[in-house]
């Protein structure tokens, strides 16, 4: 003991104590070799998935008959720009761009309108039977959209709806994913901000437009970006739909031109550029949104 009265360790501790800083430096180089090590396995990933990409591009921009050499070229050597020109001048690419981006947009407008509003009902609504109600709309989601072309197809030749815009965009206005997706959304939107508008006197349907749609912002991005996506990409209905050349989409134009033009390589990887573009910078220009609304409309409700 010290004159001070503390009482000093035992040899052995004090001796130990050096080898605690350089055990937690020891765990953290491991930690830190794991991290690297899954870095450099995230970037192999991506690179694996980015470079059939890069070379469709790559490809866009060769000579007629370069990209099917052996080896291909990674790099277009001269870069030409012909079959860019050629989609847009000779073969009218841009009027199936045009059409595409129509439909397109029209279902995602009126899917986000059909879709919000009966997530709302579902979600906020009470009348009889509404859980049974939405889980009958959930096996929907167990039957394959094959299944309902041929009788959907029927009905719309009923309606004088073949070979028309509205014929395509009808039966994509409401989805059972998308009513799912606004429902377990709107489940976490306080009850308490409802009933305060209905207090003061506010409509359902106003209730709806000022308080539910600002709320639900993020979801909406997300299911935009989805519906987008799947109509840009849709390729079968419109097909089935659209009898005049001249309303074909961009996937059912470029299926044509690759039957006309199925030697032609570069001119193809051009088509796909071009028909891949779009959806990805709007992908990109709404990534944060979209993984916003992912992680909250599966966590609520």
């Amino acid at each position: 003991m010290t004159a001070a009265g503390v009482v000093n360790p035992p040899v052995e501790l004090r001796a130990a104590r050096p080898a605690r800083p350089a055990l937690g430096r020891a765990r953290g180089l491991a930690v830190g070799w794991r991290t690297v090590l899954l870095h450099v396995v995230l970037v192999a990933i991506a690179g694996f998935a980015v470079a059939p990409l890069l070379w469709m591009v790559s490809a866009s921009l060769m000579p007629s008959g370069a990209a099917t050499t052996y080896p291909p070229p990674l790099i277009p050597h001269p870069l030409t720009w012909v079959h860019y020109h050629e989609l847009f001048s000779r073969l009218d690419v841009a009027r199936e761009l045009r059409n595409s981006a129509v439909i397109a947009a029209l279902i995602t407008a009126s899917s986000l309108l059909c879709n919000s509003m009966a997530g709302y009902a579902f979600a906020k609504f009470q009348f009889p039977g509404r859980d049974r109600l939405f889980r009958l709309v959930l096996l929907g989601l167990f039957i394959p959209p094959q299944v309902a072309m041929l009788p959907l197809f029927i009905l719309l030749r009923q309606l004088h709806l073949v070979n028309s815009y509205a014929g395509v965009v009808l039966p994509s206005m409401a989805t059972v994913f998308g009513i799912f997706l606004m429902r377990q959304y709107v489940l976490g939107i306080p009850d308490e901000l409802v009933d305060a508008a209905r207090v003061d006197g506010a409509g359902e349907f106003r209730i709806y437009w000022s308080v539910i749609l600002p709320l639900c912002a993020p979801v909406l991005v997300t299911l935009a970006v989805f519906v987008f996506m799947s109509s840009w990409n849709d390729f079968m209905w419109p097909l089935i739909v659209l009898t005049d050349s001249a309303k074909y989409t961009l996937p059912v134009g470029l299926a044509n031109l690759s039957g006309e033009h199925v030697k032609d390589t570069e001119l193809m990887m051009a088509a796909a550029v071009v028909t891949l573009l779009p959806v990805l910078l709007l992908f990109i220009s709404l990534q944060r949104f979209y993984i916003r609304g992912i992680t909250m409309g599966g966590v609520k409700g």
